[in-house]
């Protein structure tokens, strides 16, 4: 027999409804007269915040909650803390939780660091005295020092992360709950709290996180949910789900990655065009791991320029840099341009996994090191799951694995 979920959700639905007014005085009248959201009377409308949302957590998973903005991710959690109910469906929860939503939430802005502290643990029914035994490690991980009796009004936003993160972990939950708020205040004290979790996973603490940084995610969970407005879109193991989100959360492939690249460059030499061609010399936009691929750029040189480097950047959709090569580094001497021309960048073997990667093109002078032109992350292409023996991590790497068995010694 397997074992029971920790946390079940079985079709839940959120509604939110909200009411416009019709204007009430001279000035909202005017207002509304050049508002598109003029309503001509009250009107109540809803917002379905999830709609048949499905899913369990298992004991000591830990489980991300991925998504755009405004996709419900938030939502959910608040279902799970029972701040929210829900309008349709059924949510069961097992075990004490322990939840860090959003900045501030849960301590009173005119109560000390000291003063929150009790009051947290009272909501969560422990008495005084089993808040002493923590205290002095809650204020210790917060590394606050003398502001913990300082009214929390006064506080930066960083220093309400390291206070209510500490809070958080400190009072035994079954169930921890982390929004996207993680990502506020310093390097160091991020990784404090990424190491704090990994030790909680470890101890067999169910762990739910949102966050839009897809490799912390890779790295602490083993289940993903993906949600995008409201609807769920996958359900599975990280391995399955975390690729297939990469590459389609963002833009249609074939797209420029923005519409308004930043484009700079005294303009001597313009990059007239980029393309991604297959081995056929076929433009496409989607790739397999372990396909070749041409990085075609056009140029027009306005004047003889002599031996400028033509280069190009990739970048995996969440920002990590794959390489950046340029025809000096390559030993390629290009003469003197002047007019139309071509170069292309092949690569036999593809060894990037499946995400969506975007590239910037540059010319510019290596002596002088000015700047011709260049597209900032202008274009981009796909890769999906091809040839790739490996679904995590950034590239396939041209290797095998071997087995020696050895004989066990003899006396």
């Amino acid at each position: 027999m397997g074992l029971e979920p920790v946390i079940s959700f079985q079709n839940v639905d959120k509604r939110f409804a909200f009411t416009k007014e019709k204007p009430q005085s001279v000035l909202e009248t005017f207002i509304a007269l050049f508002s598109r959201r003029r309503q001509p009377k009250k009107s109540t409308e809803s917002l379905w915040a999830v709609r048949d949302v499905s899913f369990d957590v298992l004991p000591g998973q830990c489980f991300g909650i991925v998504g755009r903005n405004g996709s419900g991710k938030s939502t959910i959690l608040k279902l799970i803390a029972r701040i929210l109910r829900p309008n349709n469906g059924r949510i069961l929860i097992n075990g004490r939780v322990s939840a860090l939503l959003e900045l501030g939430a849960g301590f009173h802005p005119d109560l000390t660091g000291r003063e929150n502290i009790f009051l947290n643990a009272a909501l969560l029914g422990f008495d005084e005295a089993s808040t002493h035994a923590y205290y002095d490690r809650i204020v210790e991980f917060s590394e606050l020092g003398d502001f913990i009796d300082m009214p929390v009004k006064h506080y930066s936003s960083g220093m309400y992360m390291r206070l209510g993160f500490s809070v958080a972990i400190h009072m035994q939950p079954d169930i921890l709950i982390v929004d996207e708020i993680l990502a506020v205040g310093d390097q160091a004290f991020q990784t404090k709290c990424v190491n704090a979790i990994m030790a909680m996973k470890d101890r067999g603490v169910t762990i739910i996180i949102v966050s839009h940084n897809i490799n912390l995610v890779r790295t602490l969970c083993t289940h993903i949910l993906w949600i995008d407005k409201g609807i769920p879109q996958a359900y599975g193991t990280v391995d399955e789900i975390a690729a297939e989100y990469v590459a389609h959360a963002y833009q249609k492939p074939g797209e420029l990655a923005s519409v308004n690249f930043a484009r700079t460059g005294s303009g001597e030499i313009e990059i007239t065009s980029t393309r991604f061609l297959n081995q056929h010399n076929e433009p496409k936009d989607v790739f397999a791991t372990g396909e070749p691929m041409t990085i075609e750029i056009g140029y027009l040189a306005h004047q003889p320029i002599v031996n400028p480097e033509i280069g190009l950047a990739i970048f995996r959709q969440d920002g990590v840099q794959v390489n950046g090569p340029n025809t000096k580094l390559a030993g390629v001497d290009l003469g003197t341009l002047h007019g139309a021309g071509l170069v292309r960048y092949e690569i036999a073997q593809l060894p990037l996994l499946p995400a969506t990667y975007v590239v910037s093109t540059a010319v510019h002078d290596g002596r002088s090191h000015q700047c011709y032109d260049f597209h900032k992350q202008a274009y981009n292409f796909r890769i999906q799951a091809g040839m790739a023996e490996e679904l995590d991590g950034l590239l396939q790497l041209q290797a095998q694995w071997q087995q020696e068995k050895l004989q066990p010694d003899t006396v």
